[in-house]
């Protein structure tokens, strides 16, 4: 070190300081992490009435947002009469291809009357009217 000058020495003094300060940092942030918990609940045994809280509280999030949810929302219940393309695909069992054809379906004999009136939709059966039930109504 005897070539080096005073100020030279400062500067190689702050960058070690600096190095270390920065690898400890790094170094301390490198701990194990926090588990994360995921749950689930089962949907309900029987369909009850949409809540009106529940559904404001989806519209001014997607409001807030500026953007659609690309799954129902928990206790989302979506009437198969005034909803469009976007809304019936989110349905489970239902793709793009089933939500045309509803709405294909609902253009040409009107307004379903009943949710089971969805078996007469092509490519609705049993199995798919019975997982749509508790997320589908016909308004009232």
């Amino acid at each position: 070190m005897a070539g080096i000058s005073r100020f030279e020495k400062w500067i190689l003094l702050l960058t070690a300081g600096f190095v270390l300060f920065t690898g400890g940092y790094f170094l301390a942030g490198q701990g194990e992490p926090e588990p994360y918990t995921v749950t689930a609940e089962a949907a309900p045994a029987e369909p009850s009435a949409p809540d009106p809280a529940v559904e404001e509280a989806a519209q001014a999030s997607d409001a807030q947002e500026g953007e659609r949810p690309d799954s129902l929302l928990e206790g989302e219940v979506i009437d198969v009469n005034t909803a469009d393309s976007y809304d019936l695909d989110r349905l489970p069992g239902i793709g793009p291809a089933k939500a045309e054809a509803i709405l294909a379906y609902r253009e040409e004999h009107g307004p379903f009357q009943s949710v089971e009136e969805l078996l007469d939709v092509s490519g609705i059966g049993e199995v798919t009217l019975d997982n749509l039930r508790p997320y589908v109504t016909v308004g009232g």
